[in-house]
Parts: C-alpha cells; sequence; structure tokens
C-alpha cells in the first residue's frame, strides 16, 4: 500500500479500514463509514426539512390557531425571516414540492439501509439501554467520556432510531393533512384531523431539538466526525483498537 493513500479514490464498501505510516508509533487509519447514497439522502433530507420548517410555519400562520379542539387564538407568532413562500398559496407550493423530495430520500435511506443490513451501525436495541445514561452524562454534565466500541454510540443510536420513527409520524400527519378525505382512516388514528394538525406541530418542535442535539454531538465528536458525512471517511475513530 502506499504511504499516502488517497482516501477520495477507494471503492465504496462499508467498513472498510485504511491503515498507512504516520511517523508515529501507530498508523494512521481511517474507516468508510457513510456510504454515497447516505450522504446524498443525508445532505438532500437535511435540505427539504429546513425548507418544510419554513414553509410550514408560513402556512400555520394563515391559522395560527388549532380550533376547538384546543382553544386559543394566534397562538404563535413567527418572525417573517424563519417564514417560507410570502403567502399561504407560496408556502404550499415550497411544501408539497419538497414534502415529496422528503418522502423519496426517506424512503431510498431506509430501503438501503436494511437492504444492505447498514441499519446495524444505528438501530437502537435493548443491549443499548445501559449506555445511555453514561454518554448522557458525558454529554450534558462534563462527566468522563465512555470508551468507544462502535461507530455510534448508544445516546447516538437512540437519536438516529428516533429521528426515522419521527421521520414516519412526520408523513403520516402530513398526508391526512394534505388529503383529509381520501386519508381520513389516518386521521382517525390520530384523533382526528384537528388533532393530526397538533401532532404534524410537534413533530417540527421535536425535529428543531433533534437538530440542535445533533450539533452538540458533531462538535463534541470533532471535526472528523463532520467530514465523513462528506467524503464517507472518518479518520482515526475512537473505535478502532
Amino acid at each position: 500500500m502506499s504511504s499516502t493513500p488517497s482516501l477520495w479514490r477507494r471503492p465504496f464498501l462499508p467498513a472498510r479500514i485504511l491503515r498507512w505510516p504516520s511517523g508515529k508509533a501507530t498508523p494512521a487509519s481511517a474507516v468508510y463509514e457513510h456510504p454515497l447514497i447516505v450522504r446524498y439522502c443525508h445532505w438532500l433530507n437535511t435540505i427539504a426539512l429546513f425548507i418544510l420548517a419554513g414553509s410550514g410555519l408560513q402556512i400555520f400562520m394563515a391559522f395560527p390557531s388549532f380550533g376547538p379542539k384546543i382553544p386559543q387564538h394566534d397562538l404563535l407568532h413567527v418572525p417573517p425571516k424563519l417564514a417560507l413562500g410570502g403567502w399561504l398559496g407560496g408556502a404550499l407550493q415550497w411544501h408539497i414540492t419538497f414534502a415529496w423530495i422528503y418522502i423519496a430520500t426517506g424512503l431510498i435511506y431506509v430501503i438501503y439501509q436494511f437492504a444492505s443490513g447498514n441499519y446495524r451501525q444505528f438501530l437502537f436495541t435493548s443491549s443499548d439501554i445501559k449506555g445511555v445514561w453514561p454518554m448522557a452524562r458525558f454529554y450534558f454534565f462534563r462527566g468522563e467520556k465512555p470508551p468507544a466500541a462502535e461507530s455510534y454510540n448508544a445516546l447516538q443510536k437512540l437519536a438516529y432510531t428516533f429521528v426515522v420513527l419521527l421521520g414516519i409520524l412526520s408523513v403520516w400527519t402530513g398526508l391526512v393533512l394534505y388529503k383529509p378525505v381520501q386519508f381520513s382512516g389516518l386521521a382517525w388514528l390520530l384523533g382526528g384531523f384537528h388533532l393530526a394538525r397538533v401532532w404534524h406541530f410537534a413533530v417540527l418542535w421535536l425535529f428543531v431539538l433533534f437538530v440542535i442535539g445533533h450539533l452538540i454531538m458533531v462538535i463534541l465528536h470533532g471535526w472528523n466526525n463532520f467530514v465523513s458525512m462528506i467524503t464517507g471517511w472518518k479518520r482515526n475513530p475512537d473505535y478502532l483498537p
């Protein structure tokens, strides 16, 4: 192997590990953590999510109340700079267009994860429960960092599994609001059209909380963690021996 291999010309193979002399006692290394399709879906979905949030707030401002089920008047005033579309019709066009992009990207992502087995990296299981508190203590209470054994720790797995379920709920509630008659059965499962609107609004703010937590995790794990979602490769990950 060359002493300075090009990480960006390697085949897109999951979990591929490179090692080369670094001038130190241990060789430098890199792991191919994020296949190309995952990176494309991640960034395209991120763009779609921000546009959906801005246009959704503009749509909400056309009637800033949840009606008789939860009576109040002008529940929320959104600063114009945070809204997208300019008016109800424009916001609906943005929202519906990027909703289909969001759905298509999400489906491609989920299908790939399960077809390739890549989902095992981030799927939260019962064996991860014991690792949640140690990671939460490290992230939020300046505790000692637990040793890394996998590409994602227990708290990351919990967050990423939760956000996939959140994505499913966002599509479910969105379809009810888009076609309430055609999807009346889905609306009934949510408690009716009015409560579907409440659920859809709640999903928006849960996504906001996730994004904040996600950014905190990225910052705490360092620059390599961010670069890996651009190139696919993570240099010197903690879990390598």
